[in-house]
């Protein structure tokens, strides 16, 4: 019988997010990671150790199959997604959010508010009481040193790609337990650092070697030692790791399984397979399946297909820089201006009228995805309904505004425009190796072969497509166009909306290290989310300042194109994942999954 649960999440104007990338920078939609195996990497606390009581570690293996596979067990070093889901197993942040958006403790007795005390009067810091009594995997004691040591790691360290410290001037350790954050002036929204899946705490002592030169290459990012339900065993990169249970951890008699692997590899489509149709696995990630398929194999009755919608956006990126520059695609204090797409609002409009977002969640994400014409497409007052005109298509009008708004016409007669150079609009548009990327490439080509736009379809595996360091990799962008997934692991827009900003454009000189990766540098947009993170979360302004850093952004920096939920697997005989969370990691629970039967 057929169950599939749609999971929709609204959040109120105080629910904002901080995300690298996701689908990844929290940009998660990856695929494939490869499957060839370095040589793996034994991690500390072994495999022999006996459960401390109750039923902990005796439920057997738990397989969890994640067709793009983990190359870093390190949020501040990974490149998505993908890292992220892998690390939450082992290491944790001071505070998780729950499958409905909500700020709920991990590592914390409670969140800090003004009304209880925990965020000062000026709104310039935020303590924390950590939980007593936790230990780290490897027995020793967890305290508000390791929580000092984490904004040490990542402040000093070229690469981290999170933004959560940027404004963060000290963390101090009041005494063991106790940890207060100053920001550099009044942060109403204070729930960025070591919030969520991308901002965990990392051990002092394992780390330690890690900081600076060595923050990327370090052994420690693929075996860390944690505090949470289980403990790396093995990892061999781009395909397998391994976990045991962790004897240490803080709740009795939890988690439930013995061992977790979580294999890497393979498509999305083999791994939807595995769980529904075969039933030989327990979970699989990120099916960027044809619906229709989901749904022939759900019918064989051995999973369920969930889906959780959040922040999750695909859209179309349009490079503000110039690839064909010298160096490609590099801002260079804005001398590198991309001929077609920088700050043309006019031509990103009538390239947007132009798409059937309809057709497109019809053909390719059937209940997994809703068309959306903003990046920011949380259900509440902070909306957007400025950009609606999108979600009507309308070629007579997109090739008017190229006609008449911009002059772009064909005057050679090959069916392609021009600039009024002779430049032909034509580019490559790449996104990562995916039947659903596929098909929504091969219907954006026919809508815009009607308006006189040529377009190159490219697709990278996605090993390489979300790999900060390759050159095909979506933060170099050495093409005109890419598509994928961007999303939050959170409910902050605040936090999110701080990936766009100026300082956060990747180039050679940060060795492509920020997540504004459009490389759109507008003043007017830093002005705003300045006032935004001045602005009480009580003030009705907020919702106003969110909508316009909305519009701004997809003004002609992004097209957005469906709003995504989380689509995943689960296996009959699984219990305990609540729901999809679609603003935290997926595994953000796994102490509390089971197997009936």
């Amino acid at each position: 019988m057929k169950r599939t649960r749609l999971v929709a999440l609204f959040a109120v104007f105080v629910l904002i997010v901080a995300a690298c990338g996701g689908d990844d920078t929290t940009t998660t939609t990856a695929a494939p990671g490869g499957t060839d195996a370095t040589p793996g990497t034994e991690a500390p606390g072994g495999t022999t150790a006996a459960p401390s009581g109750g039923e902990a570690g005796q439920g057997g293996e738990l397989l969890l199959l994640q067709w793009q596979a983990a190359t870093h067990l390190n949020p501040y070093t990974g490149t998505g997604t993908k890292d992220i889901q892998a690390a939450s197993l082992v290491i944790e942040p001071l505070v998780e959010y729950d499958g409905n958006g909500n700020l709920t403790p991990s590592l914390v007795t409670e969140i800090p508010t003004l009304a209880n005390g925990g965020q000062s009067e000026d709104l310039t810091q935020l303590t924390y009481n950590l939980l007593p009594g936790v230990t780290w995997s490897d027995g020793t004691p967890f305290d508000s040193d390791d929580v000092v040591f984490t904004w040490e790691y990542c402040s000093q360290s070229d690469g981290c790609g999170s933004p959560a410290f940027a404004d963060v001037v000290s963390v101090e350790a009041v005494d063991d337990l106790t940890v207060t954050i100053t920001f550099g002036g009044p942060t109403p929204w204070p729930y960025v650092p070591f919030v969520g899946a991308t901002e965990p705490v990392v051990q002092r002592e394992q780390f330690t070697p890690c900081v600076g030169e060595g923050f990327v290459a370090c052994e420690a990012n693929l075996n860390p030692i944690g505090t949470g339900p289980f403990i790396v065993n093995e990892m061999r990169v781009d395909d397998t790791v391994t976990y045991v249970y962790n004897p240490n951890y803080r709740e009795e008699g939890k988690p439930f399984f013995g061992t977790v692997t979580i294999k890497g590899g393979g498509t999305a489509e083999q791994s939807a397979q595995t769980v529904l149709q075969t039933g030989e696995a327990d979970y699989a990630w990120n099916l960027q399946v044809p619906p229709e398929l989901l749904n022939q194999w759900e019918a064989e009755g051995n999973g369920v297909v969930e889906v959780g919608f959040s922040t999750a956006v695909e859209g179309i990126r349009l490079n503000q820089t110039n690839p064909d520059g010298s160096p490609p695609s590099d801002y260079a204090g804005g001398s590198n201006s991309n001929p077609f797409f920088a700050e043309n609002g006019l031509l990103a409009k009538a390239l947007s009228i132009a798409i059937n977002r309809d057709e497109i969640a019809a053909v390719a994400y059937g209940a997994g995805g809703a068309p959306t014409c903003n990046i920011w497409p949380v259900e509440g007052p902070a909306l957007s309904t400025t950009n609606d005109w999108c979600l009507t298509q309308d070629i007579a009008e997109a090739n008017r505004i190229l006609d008449e708004d911009l002059g772009y016409v064909d005057t050679d007669g090959d069916g392609i425009r021009e600039l009024p150079d002779g430049t032909p609009l034509s580019w490559d548009y790449v996104t990562s190796t995916n039947q659903v990327r596929q098909d929504t490439q091969a219907l954006v080509e026919s809508y815009w072969d009607q308006i006189g736009v040529e377009v190159n379809m490219r697709n990278e595996d996605a090993g390489v497509f979300f790999d900060r360091a390759s050159d095909l990799g979506i933060w170099k962008f050495f093409t005109d166009i890419q598509m994928y997934t961007n999303t939050a692991t959170g409910a902050d827009a605040q936090g999110y909306f701080q990936n766009y900003l100026t300082n956060q454009v990747p180039e050679s000189t940060n060795d492509w290290g920020g997540n504004n990766i459009p490389r759109c540098a507008r003043a007017d947009f830093d002005a705003t989310w300045e006032t935004l993170s001045q602005t009480g979360l009580e003030d009705p302004v907020r919702n106003d300042l969110i909508i316009q850093l909305n519009d701004k952004h997809v003004e002609y920096c992004m097209i957005p194109l469906i709003n995504r939920g989380n689509v995943s697997a689960f296996s009959n005989s699984l219990t305990g994942y609540d729901k999809i969370n679609g603003w935290d990691t997926e595994f953000w629970n796994i102490e509390d999954w089971a197997r009936s039967g």
